[in-house]
């Protein structure tokens, strides 16, 4: 089974996705600017997920911590 966290907080994974609507808009004739603005997009998206998830971790760790520590 995939673990979607996990890789949807791998920056090689925005990497690749990135690349690969940029391949794909470049073979079906996409102007320059569009494929600029679709990677930034992808880039961006994929730095915010990553953050969310990351924290989201985070802080699940803590929270494992203090409850141990109240017992």
């Amino acid at each position: 089974m995939t673990d979607w966290k996990r890789k949807l907080s791998s920056r090689k994974f925005w990497a690749l996705l990135a690349a690969l609507i940029t391949s794909l808009l470049t073979a079906f004739g996409a102007n320059n600017d569009t494929v600029v603005q679709v990677t930034g997009v992808i880039g961006a998206f994929g730095a915010v997920i990553a953050y969310i998830l990351a924290e989201a971790y985070v802080d699940g760790k803590s929270a494992e911590t203090s409850t141990t520590d109240d017992l």
